[in-house]
């Protein structure tokens, strides 16, 4: 296959910059498209070319094949990398850049065909024999079939998104009373994220750990696995934190899930990166949940262990190379990642779109902070609010939660809401700290995990409103018909300046 020579990254914000940045060194040019609320976005920015793709809302622009497809013609890529999100899974798209003699960085359409498509997937990996949670292969028709479903295998039940991932489209229902909303807020929401209402049906595990292997194959038949990400820490089904190597995994069955991750990924001849799911139950046993055939969000934390661009072996692959390696590299030292996003956590996350007035990134050793924004850029809200994606390596867990504690301490942004603190109280938390944290830990602890305070920004805020009350009460003890010299307002009215009170408060 031809050397790669110009890149159009069919995506926005922070994972745009990072297909970018690898791009770069690689010698690749690179091509940007942006919709009306990104035209200043840092994508557009850090891009060679950009091309207008249309109106703020995704389904007028980013999901607009004919528009991605025009702009790579006019700047003249000869390939095209979709991130993930809009069209990463879309197997129609796939066909298309093929039409157009356009190289897809990505699985063929058929792979897409056969894993993309979540009732499919589950059905193929039926046949190959690999365990799958209970649950329909096929999209449900309508809401009463849904419900006599859901009657048959009993409840708690998950309504699930056919045509994507990433949280979206998908709802537990505890019973027939939440049925109705849950079924009509599932389409919708999978409709708007991936053009596709259908929905599908799956048995709710209790207490079940989200594991996912990393896997990667090559057009000469080499397929692999590159280990595991623990992503338990969810809310409402979207990851917060994710890490490798997982806490509750041996190494004996981290073999065996990634075993069974190589034999789904040859069963439907995969290439390039992709992740197979599964679900852990609290006897060890593991289920098949899905297939992402597309890069991850959490693609770091796996960089990190294994020292690997898996943008860079994307590309390789896309070009027709070989995988340099041809076993699963041994995890070396632990690594952690925690989504920054624009929301309120004591507003139940509401998105906190907004211009950002300040920002500092954390910085140090070991520490890698991908992400869209900048100083003056103002966060849109037709889109995910995630900002950024911070990362960091150390030799073992304990050393990887401190530093991601520290870099969050270093984080700051002003001007908007960010989730920040809420992240450092996850990373805090006992159970945690312990490792063995099952999906539904951030929705038992959320009460506790929006109350931890700071000592350190309470002790801050208490001498900083106590310099205030000083520096206001000097000043108006200069303005006091009779006043001493040097006097302090407090003084003059005979009573406790609330400076000094703040300051005694302390004391005790």
């Amino acid at each position: 296959m031809p050397k790669i020579r110009k890149v159009l990254v069919a995506n926005r914000g922070e994972i745009a910059i990072r297909v970018m940045r690898t791009c770069k060194e690689l010698g690749i040019a690179t091509v940007a498209v942006y919709s009306e609320a990104d035209r200043s976005a840092l994508h557009v920015r850090t891009a060679d070319q950009a091309y207008f793709v249309g109106p703020p809302p995704s389904r007028e622009s980013y999901l607009v094949q004919e528009r991605i497809l025009e702009a790579a013609k006019k700047s003249g890529a000869d390939a095209i990398h979709p991130g993930y999100g809009f069209l990463s899974e879309n197997a129609s798209f796939v066909r298309a850049c093929e039409a157009a003699g356009i190289t897809f960085i990505g699985p063929p359409a058929s792979a897409m065909d056969a894993m993309g498509e979540k009732t499919r997937a589950r059905a193929n990996m039926i046949k190959a024999g690999v365990p799958v949670v209970p649950g329909t292969t096929e999209p449900i028709a309508t809401e009463a079939e849904a419900r006599d479903y859901a009657q048959k295998i009993g409840f708690p039940i998950m309504l699930k998104a056919a045509g994507g991932g990433g949280g979206k489209g998908m709802r537990r229902v505890e019973g027939l009373a939440d049925f109705e909303s849950a079924w009509r807020s599932a389409k919708s929401e999978a409709l708007n994220a991936f053009g596709n209402d259908a929905v599908y049906i799956e048995k709710y595990l209790e207490k079940p750990h989200h594991v996912e292997i990393q896997v990667f194959a090559d057009t000469h038949g080499n397929v692999i696995h590159l280990n595991e990400r623990e992503c338990s820490a969810q809310r409402r089904h979207q990851k917060v934190v994710e890490e490798t190597p997982s806490p509750i995994l041996t190494p004996e069955l981290r073999a065996k899930m990634g075993e069974v991750a190589v034999k789904a990924a040859k069963a439907v001849n995969y290439v390039g990166a992709g992740t197979v799911e599964f679900l852990v139950d609290v006897h060890r046993n593991f289920y098949f949940l899905e297939m992402n055939t597309r890069l991850q969000v959490e693609h770091p934390v796996t960089e990190w262990v294994t020292g690997l661009d898996l943008v860079a072996l994307q590309i390789k692959v896309a070009e027709g190379e070989k995988l340099p390696l041809l076993q699963a590299p041994t995890p070396n030292g632990h690594s952690i990642e925690v989504r920054v996003y624009a929301e309120d956590p004591s507003r139940n996350f509401m998105p906190s779109p907004g211009k950002i007035t300040y920002l500092r990134v954390p910085g140090g050793p070991n520490v890698r902070d991908d992400s869209g924004v900048f100083p003056g850029y103002t966060v849109p809200n037709f889109y995910d609010p995630m900002i950024s994606k911070l990362s960091v390596w150390a030799p073992t867990r304990q050393e990887a939660i401190a530093r991601a504690q520290r870099a969050l301490g270093e984080y700051v942004v002003k001007g908007i809401t960010t989730n920040i603190r809420y992240l450092k109280a996850i990373l805090a938390h006992p159970e945690f700290v312990g490792g063995d944290y099952d999906t539904g830990f951030l929705g038992r602890e959320h009460t506790p995990l929006q109350g931890v305070e700071d000592p350190k920004l309470t002790d801050m805020a208490l001498l900083a409103g106590a310099v205030y009350a000083y520096q206001r009460d000097a000043k108006r003890a200069k303005t006091l018909p009779g006043a001493k010299a040097g006097a302090s307002d407090a003084a003059n009215q005979g009573r406790i300046s609330p400076w000094r009170l703040a300051l005694r408060s302390r004391r005790r």
